[in-house]
């Protein structure tokens, strides 16, 4: 069974720091791009960070600067490293892992966890 599973979420008071995981079970990470997506009430899904294979980042401009993503080959884990977190950081935040090989495709996503930050 493929299944990624997420953690890491919670209530933070703003400026505060979450550290998400994205633990895999049944997939290989390494050969996937890894990408963290969030999605706040009334809001479209918003593309937070991704990595790539050889460990090439990408960051939202809303986040850069703030977030880390990073990735654990060993632990089969990707991380989120939320640091000076804002109220409009509020969300659930999802683990999406992407592999394209010739004519095929397969991605999968976890399941979530909720970020609030808050007074």
């Amino acid at each position: 069974q493929l299944q990624l599973v997420e953690s890491g979420g919670g209530l933070v008071q703003p400026g505060g720091s979450l550290r998400l995981s994205c633990a895999a079970s049944g997939l290989t990470l390494d050969s996937y791009v890894i990408g963290w997506f969030r999605q706040a009430p009334g809001k479209e899904r918003e593309a937070v960070s991704c990595i790539t294979t050889d460990g090439t980042s990408y960051y939202g401009d809303s986040v850069k600067g703030r977030f880390t993503i990073s990735r654990d080959n060993a632990k089969n884990t990707v991380y989120l490293q939320m640091n000076s977190l804002k109220p409009e950081d509020t969300a659930v935040y999802y683990c999406h892992a992407d592999r394209v090989r010739g004519n095929f495709r397969d991605d999968y996503w976890g399941q979530g966890t909720q970020v609030t930050v808050s007074s």
